[in-house]
């Protein structure tokens, strides 16, 4: 008896420390719906680092999304992102986001015809300084050690 009990209370003890992902939290509505819409990421910068280069999203430098357009649809958390700068690769793909009640901006790129449940993968980025017709996305990375934000600054091309 003292066996179960004992086991019981370990069993309860594991579950209550474990972590909560951000994939698992309530969903910000208020701050989805005002992304919804049509964006260009209008610049790409690193405040207080501006000598390093960043791969963003596992797909170009950083400096070849300034001028990307961005079709955010909230209703159903999709969407659609096109790399358009010239002398840097052409990226068009569906995208699966939303925005959690912690103010983090949960993004997977998805390839053509894929599900996103079906990818494993994906960013988590701080929904930062948001207006009608601009917001920011932060993403901190490693550099040499530092903890460097990268900052997406998206402005509405239509209403």
């Amino acid at each position: 008896m003292k066996k179960i009990i004992l086991m019981s209370l370990f069993s309860l003890l594991i579950f209550s420390c474990k972590s909560k992902s951000v994939t698992s939290t309530k969903v910000d509505s208020k701050s989805q719906v005002a992304i919804k819409g049509n964006w260009t990421l209008a610049s790409v910068s690193y405040p207080g680092s501006e000598y390093i280069k960043v791969n963003s999203f596992d797909i170009a430098d950083s400096k070849c999304f300034e001028g990307s357009n961005w079709k955010f649809i909230s209703n159903n958390d999709s969407g659609q992102m096109e790399l358009t700068k010239s002398g840097c690769p052409s990226f068009s793909s569906p995208i699966k986001w939303f925005v959690n009640k912690e103010g983090q901006f949960v993004l997977k790129v998805l390839s053509a015809g894929e599900k996103a449940k079906k990818v494993r993968d994906g960013y988590v980025l701080y929904l930062s300084t948001q207006t009608q017709d601009s917001f920011q996305l932060i993403d901190k990375i490693n550099v040499g050690g530092k903890i460097t934000d990268v900052v997406y600054e998206f402005k509405r091309i239509n209403k």
